[in-house]
């Protein structure tokens, strides 16, 4: 269940602006009346989202995805977890049919194996089949050179931890351990993210008398206070700093393991008797969420560590089982129609602020036939220097731009010279998507990455 992630994050390394984050949404599928997944792709394009993280390997969603600027998130399912972990050749048959037929042109940037396997409570889930289905994949992927782009990984719950507070203190059920471990280490070793799905509407339902509605909303001023001297203004904050002191606990401090919030959300209706749930308080969390996500900072442990984080959900789901808030997650009803109103639109998609919406009456955008490539932000830094250089040589672009005094030459910074380059390299070649993969460091872009007298072209 998460949100949030965004195409203008690209800008920070082409224009002196503040840097801005990105926003990710989690897009499930278990409904009857949801929206093609082609528009929800085009829809997407208009708005601060530029990461999906659905919850299989649907072929409509990851073509539709193709060439959209959109990173995804891939599943594999808990039912598919122990094949994948029998043998080497089983990852291997699950990736060619799953995966491989939609990359490059698909920005495929991780794949989430299981979702809280960890704490289903099903004996059958065996510990060590996740840990090897993480392992097969992975070599998988190095087998291919893809270990550098996508990531692998597996979603948790909190309830994987003993206890949650104080953050300070936590650490993980003493049963998880030894997984864990190992898990810890894989994530480490592969430099690919921890994921927690972190829901404090669900501590604050079931614990109403001790947890202020304010402090789990994300708004608390007053604060809570753990015992190390760290002061927590919201609940998704210490719910982070839990998950990190478990890691550190294991002896994982030093290995640089990043926290992604997988799922987050509130729902607009529970069962009834469940005030807290409603459109206005799922407003309020939300877009004090999305905000989380832009401001690039950290929790009151790392302030200096941005978090990524996903939303959950994009749509209210009516075949999805259990209560009636696992339904209505999300920010659009399956008609199109907004749940509740969260600004969604992109200032700088087209040079002007764009609405967003699914149902009648919303703006569906037309972004016309103007688009470049560059390089993305978060591209390795040799790998974009080798791209630069290969343009700039037997690519046969005109890089003098780029060069000392010339218009594009500052920022003096390898991905904005070789975003120039790429762009250029793009546009003599047709414009196709393959023009503009460069091994997983280009990124197709309807924003004009121009800026003051350096011109990007476009043909």
């Amino acid at each position: 269940m998460a949100f949030v992630y965004l195409l203008p994050l690209l800008l920070h390394l082409l224009h002196p602006f503040p840097t801005v984050s990105a926003v990710g949404v989690n897009y499930g599928t278990l409904g009857n009346n949801l929206p093609s997944p082609k528009t929800v792709a085009q829809l997407l394009q208009s708005t601060i989202i530029d990461k999906v993280k659905i919850y299989d390997t649907n072929p409509q969603i990851l073509q539709a995805f193709s060439n959209s600027g959109i990173d995804v998130i891939v599943a594999v399912e808990n039912n598919h977890v122990a094949n994948i972990s029998a043998t080497k050749s089983a990852a291997e048959d699950w990736f060619s049919a799953r995966i491989a037929p939609f990359i490059p042109a698909t920005s495929i940037v991780a794949i989430a194996v299981g979702n809280e396997y960890l704490a289903t409570g099903d004996d059958s889930m065996d510990p060590n089949a996740l840990i090897q289905a993480m392992q097969n994949l992975h070599e998988v992927l190095s087998s291919r050179g893809l270990d550098r782009k996508i990531k692998i990984s597996t979603p948790h719950s909190m309830a994987v931890l003993a206890a949650s507070f104080p953050p300070s203190a936590a650490t993980f059920a003493a049963t998880l351990m030894p997984p864990m471990t190992s898990i810890l280490t894989f994530l480490a070793d592969t430099g690919s993210p921890f994921m927690v799905n972190a829901y404090p509407y669900f501590a604050y339902r079931d614990n109403p008398a001790t947890v202020p509605l304010k402090y789990a909303l994300l708004g608390n001023a007053s604060g809570v206070r753990d015992p190390k001297g760290y002061v927590y203004t919201n609940m998704l904050d210490a719910q982070i700093d839990a998950i990190r002191s478990a890691i550190a606990s294991l002896g994982f401090e030093g290995r640089q393991i990043r926290i992604m919030v997988s799922e987050s959300g509130w729902p607009s209706e529970d069962e009834p008797g469940e005030t807290a749930a409603s459109p206005d308080n799922a407003k309020t969390y939300n877009t004090r969420l999305i905000n989380k996500a832009q401001s690039n900072k950290g929790t009151p442990m790392k302030p200096n560590d941005k978090i990524d984080i996903f939303l959950f959900a994009l749509f209210n789901e009516n075949k999805k089982p259990g209560g009636a808030s696992e339904r209505n997650f999300g920010l659009f009803n399956g008609d199109g129609s907004k749940v509740y109103d969260v600004d969604l639109s992109c200032e700088f998609c087209s040079g002007s602020k764009m609405e967003f919406g699914f149902g009648p009456g919303s703006k569906m955008v037309q972004r016309g036939p103007s688009v470049w490539c560059v390089a993305k932000p978060h591209a390795d830094e040799k790998l974009v220097q080798g791209v630069l250089d290969f343009c700039c040589g037997p690519g046969g672009v005109d890089c003098r731009e780029v060069y000392e005094n010339g218009a594009c030459f500052g920022p003096n910074k390898v991905h904005a010279h070789a975003s120039y380059a790429m762009n250029a390299y793009y546009q003599m070649h047709g414009r196709n998507y393959w023009n503009c993969d460069f091994k997983g460091s280009g990124l197709v872009t309807f924003s004009d990455p121009s800026y003051g007298t350096c011109k990007y072209s476009q043909q």
